[in-house]
C-alpha cells in the first residue's frame, strides 16, 4: 500500500481527496502547511507527495527545495488557475507534474498512479507490461513509459506526466494527425474542461524542451485548425 502525503491549507480538499485516495487503496497522511509536512517527512518519508504551492509558514516551493536536498520521491504540485510562472519554477526545481485547481480527483489519481509506476520501475520492481508501457522508438526518439524516460538523439529530456502522455500519443502513430480534442482526451479526463490553448501551451513547452537538446527539432508538426502529428525522423 503506497503512502501519499497531501499538503494543502484547504481542509475541504484535504478531506475530499484523502477519501478518494483511501477508496483507491492508498494510505494517506494530510498536512495543513509546509512546515508541518517537512517536520513529519524528516522522521519518515511517504512514497510521494501532493503539494499546494501557496501555503502559510512554508509554501510548496520551499518544501520542494528542502525535499530535493535529500530525496527524489515523486512530487505533484497543485496550482491555482493563473500560476503558470510558479508551475515553471516548480518543474525546474524538481516537481514531477502539476495539476491545476479546480481539478477532477480521477485525474489526480491517474497522475499519482503513473508516477508510482515510474518509481517502481526505477527501483527495479516488476511492473506488468501493456501496450501503454512498451518502449517506443521512432527515429531519434526513445520513450520508456515505465521509467517515464525520454531521450532524443541519446540525450535525456525531462517531461511532466502530461507532456509525456501527449508525446506518447503522437509518437505511437507517426504521420497520423491527432486533433486537439483527441489530445485533450489523452491528457485529461471528461470531468475537466480545458480549451484549445491549454493543449497548445503543453505542445509549446514540449517542443521547447526537445529543442533544448536539439535546436533543429521539428518532428512535431502543427496542422493549423486541425491538430498535430509526429513525423518520424
Amino acid at each position: 500500500m503506497s503512502k501519499i502525503a497531501l499538503v494543502d491549507d484547504d481542509r475541504n480538499i484535504l478531506t475530499s481527496v484523502s477519501m478518494t485516495l483511501e477508496a483507491e487503496g492508498f494510505e494517506v497522511e494530510t498536512y495543513n502547511d509546509g512546515q508541518q509536512a517537512f517536520d513529519a517527512f524528516s522522521k519518515k518519508l511517504p512514497d510521494m507527495a501532493v503539494l499546494y504551492i501557496k501555503m502559510p509558514r512554508m509554501d510548496g516551493m520551499d518544501l520542494l527545495q528542502r525535499l530535493r536536498q535529500k530525496t527524489s520521491m515523486p512530487v505533484i504540485f497543485l496550482t491555482s488557475k493563473d500560476d503558470e510562472i510558479d508551475e515553471v519554477l516548480g518543474l525546474r526545481m524538481g516537481a514531477d507534474d502539476y495539476v491545476k485547481k479546480p481539478f477532477s480527483q480521477r485525474l489526480l489519481v491517474e497522475r499519482i498512479r503513473a508516477l508510482l509506476r515510474r518509481q517502481d520501475a526505477m527501483d527495479g520492481n516488476p511492473v506488468a507490461e501493456t501496450e501503454e508501457t512498451k518502449v517506443i522508438e521512432r527515429g531519434q526518439l526513445r520513450m520508456d513509459p515505465l521509467r517515464h524516460a525520454v531521450s532524443w538523439k541519446e540525450q535525456d529530456v525531462s517531461l511532466t506526466v502530461t507532456e509525456f502522455l501527449l508525446l506518447q500519443a503522437l509518437a505511437q502513430r507517426p504521420g497520423f494527425v491527432k486533433s486537439r480534442d483527441q489530445l485533450m482526451d489523452v491528457a485529461y479526463d471528461d470531468q475537466v474542461y480545458v480549451d484549445d490553448r491549454t493543449i497548445d501551451s503543453h505542445i509549446k513547452r514540449l517542443r521547447k524542451k526537445l529543442r533544448m537538446v536539439d535546436p533543429e527539432f521539428s518532428a512535431i508538426e502543427t496542422l493549423y485548425g486541425i491538430g498535430y502529428r509526429y513525423n518520424e525522423e
